[in-house]
C-alpha cells in the first residue's frame, strides 16, 4: 500500500475492530472504522460469507470515498452441518447476544459428545479499492476447533470460550491477545491480505 493508506473498515463490531486494530498496527495504514463516516450497516443478504462481506466493503466504499476492508466470519460445526454459518451472530435471534448464541449451540449439541464437536471459525476477507471495483481482493481462511461442553475463558467474543484450540490446549476465549491474532482465523486472512498487497495492487 501506499504511504498514509486510509482504509476503511466495514464494521461496527467493536471486537473485530480491536483485532484489526492490533493486526494492522505494524503497517503504514491508517485504520478508520465505518462509523467515522456514519457509514450504517448493510442488510446481509447473502447466502455465503463472501457475498456478505462484498456487500458490507460496497457500502463503506460508497459512502465513504476511501478503500475499504470487510469481514465476514462464523462458526461453522461440523454436526450441524456447518450452521450457523453466516447467522452466528444472530443465531438466537434479534438482539445479537453473545451469550444466546453460546446457549443455543449448546443446546444443539448435547446429544454430542466432546470429540465429535469438531468446528472451524471462517473469516473472509474482501477489500475494495472502489464501490464500483470490479475486481475485489477475496481471502478466506479457516481455524480448526472443537466445541466444549462447558464455557472456558473470559477473553475474545463470540463462540470464544467454547471454541477448544486443540494445539494449545485452551479456548480461544483463554489466548492472550496476541497469541489469538497469530492463530485465529482472523489474523490468518489478514496476513494473507496483507501478503497480497505488499506484492503490489494497482490502485492502493
Amino acid at each position: 500500500m501506499t504511504e498514509s493508506t486510509e482504509l476503511v473498515i466495514a464494521s461496527g463490531n467493536a471486537g473485530k475492530l480491536r483485532e484489526f486494530s492490533a493486526l494492522l498496527a505494524s503497517r503504514n495504514i491508517l485504520v478508520r472504522p465505518q462509523a467515522d463516516y456514519n457509514v450504517t450497516d448493510v442488510e446481509e443478504t447473502g447466502s455465503t460469507f463472501v457475498e456478505n462481506a462484498l456487500l458490507k466493503a460496497r457500502e463503506a466504499c460508497r459512502v465513504s470515498g476511501h478503500p475499504a476492508l470487510a469481514d465476514d466470519s462464523g462458526l461453522a460445526v461440523d454436526a450441524l452441518g456447518g450452521r450457523p454459518g453466516i447467522y452466528s451472530a444472530r443465531f438466537a435471534g434479534e438482539p445479537k447476544d453473545d451469550q444466546r448464541n453460546n446457549d443455543k449451540l449448546l443446546e444443539q449439541l448435547q446429544d454430542i459428545p466432546e470429540g465429535s464437536r469438531g468446528a472451524s471459525y471462517w473469516c473472509v476477507l474482501v477489500l475494495l479499492r472502489h464501490a464500483e471495483d470490479p475486481v475485489p481482493l477475496v481471502v478466506q481462511q479457516q481455524w480448526r476447533g472443537e466445541i466444549l461442553a462447558h464455557p472456558r475463558g473470559e477473553g475474545g467474543f463470540g463462540y470464544d470460550p467454547l471454541f477448544w484450540v486443540p494445539e494449545c490446549g485452551m479456548t480461544a476465549a483463554e489466548l492472550s491477545a496476541e497469541e489469538k491474532n497469530r492463530l485465529s482465523h482472523r489474523g490468518r486472512a489478514l496476513d494473507v491480505l496483507l501478503k497480497t498487497l505488499d506484492e503490489g495492487v494497482p490502485g492502493l
